[in-house]
């Protein structure tokens, strides 16, 4: 039924908006994210930083793009909070408006040439913006689609606002395609590297209009009609669900590295020491990314039946692709196209059932904060230093240590799962702990 009445005369929120409004607002927010990804290490470098030096030029854009990760948890804490007391839907608004904002602002910055080192400390605090939206807007969305999902379809749910990460990237990926294809070298680093970044208005904006159509989840308005919100929900999280929190961070871990070795550091490594042109590199992970959003959902259908089981799996076989992934890197193209579809394939695999699998370690009354803290958390020990870290490796020590890297952070999600239990018979509406 799309339009059942409740007591307080507001509509249930059909299963064709819910879908669409957690993944319409992720896409968004992802692919306001991934502009800056690329642009990090096509752009920014050149035009932010002092050219003097343009490895550590490169090494300092890559360091902006991890303060996003730190500013995660502040938005996950912030948002959260409202979510937990309030309501999910305009805590989700709200976290989309300072995505936007955030993004807009980066596209309209003067350059290192015109204001010097302050052009590059307003690009850190754009991204530090960006930051604050993300860590709001991930666990809310996720909460969006499960919260208003039937028992036996949570993961299938779970799934749709996942699915805006592939899309969100495809879409940031392909107009940095187009741009490089339409306009000369002088043109994009003049202005076209700006329009991405200007043009994300027009999507927040339908973004907010589709979220605003939505009303409050099910599972939080009888939270709400029992009157069992904390005062301070991550105060709660810290306190009674420390093992949840930790385990949340460790499922994530893999996740994390894997994906933005994927994106971010085969992008600066295949355009610099594997020689590969910005567009031919651009359209080869575009061609992987199929493969991420193919995977989806199929790890979600598989969920159903047992998410511990399936992202067990998925952990282990990621751990094997660390100790592969370099050699495949470095056979020429087949090779690193095959790589980037293989690896992306994995992250489809362990990113699909992952915003479910978080949630449900979490009661509803902290479930925005939890589930939102284990995910920001993670980002900073498994992301925001990945490019870095995994540049630094290959540097230092050679690209085969990229992946021992990976396999690290493998083993490690891979303990974390044993730690909790199996989720998919859990009921929402039940108080836990």
């Amino acid at each position: 039924m799309d339009t059942t009445i409740t007591p307080a005369h507001k509509p249930i929120n059909s299963p064709r908006q819910v879908l669409f409004a957690s993944l319409i607002g992720t896409t968004i927010e992802f692919f306001d994210f991934y502009i800056y990804a690329t642009a990090a290490v096509i752009v920014f470098p050149q035009l932010f930083f002092s050219a003097a030096d343009p490895a550590s030029a490169k090494l300092a854009s890559l360091a902006t793009f991890g303060i996003a990760f730190l500013a995660r948890p502040i938005g996950s804490a912030l948002f959260g909070h409202f979510g937990d007391r309030i309501g999910r839907k305009t805590t989700l608004v709200i976290a989309l408006s300072t995505m936007g904002i955030s993004t807009v602002a980066i596209g309209a910055l003067p350059t290192y040439h015109t204001i010097g080192i302050a052009a590059s400390l307003l690009l850190a605090l754009c991204r530090f913006g960006q930051g604050i939206g993300l860590g709001g807007e991930w666990g809310g969305a996720v909460l969006l689609a499960i919260e208003n999902a039937p028992p036996n379809k949570r993961a299938w749910y779970g799934m749709f606002p996942q699915l805006g990460a592939p899309i969100g990237f495809f879409l940031s990926g392909g107009v940095f395609l187009v741009l490089s294809r339409w306009l000369t070298d002088k043109q994009f680093f003049s202005f076209g590297w700006r329009l991405p970044f200007l043009a994300s208005a027009v999507l927040v904006f339908l973004g907010l209009y589709v979220r605003l159509t939505i009303t409050e989840t099910p599972v939080f308005q009888e939270t709400l009609d029992r009157g069992e919100q904390v005062k301070l929900p991550m105060l709660t999280v810290f306190r009674d669900h420390t093992r949840a929190l930790i385990a949340g961070i460790a499922v994530c871990l893999a996740t994390f590295v894997l994906f933005y070795l994927m994106t971010v550091f085969t992008l600066s490594w295949g355009t610099s020491a594997l020689g590969y042109t910005r567009g031919k590199f651009l359209l080869m992970q575009l061609f992987g990314v199929i493969f991420f959003a193919v995977t989806i959902p199929i790890s979600a259908l598989l969920a159903e039946r047992g998410r511990k089981t399936v992202m067990l799996w998925v952990t282990a076989l990621i751990g094997v692709f660390g100790l592969i992934m370099a050699p495949m890197f470095s056979a020429g193209t087949v090779g690193a196209v095959a790589m980037l579809a293989l690896g992306l394939a994995l992250m489809g695999l362990t990113y699909g059932p992952l915003g479910t699998v978080i949630s449900e370690l979490f009661p509803t009354r902290v479930r925005y904060t939890g589930s939102s803290l284990a995910f920001s958390l993670a980002g900073i020990v498994g992301a925001s230093l990945a490019p870095y870290i995994a540049t630094s490796l290959a540097k230092k020590y050679g690209l085969p240590y990229v992946g021992y890297y990976l396999t690290t952070a493998a083993v490690l999600t891979f303990l974390g799962l044993l730690s909790i239990r199996e989720t998919k018979d859990d009921d929402l509406s039940t108080t836990r702990g």
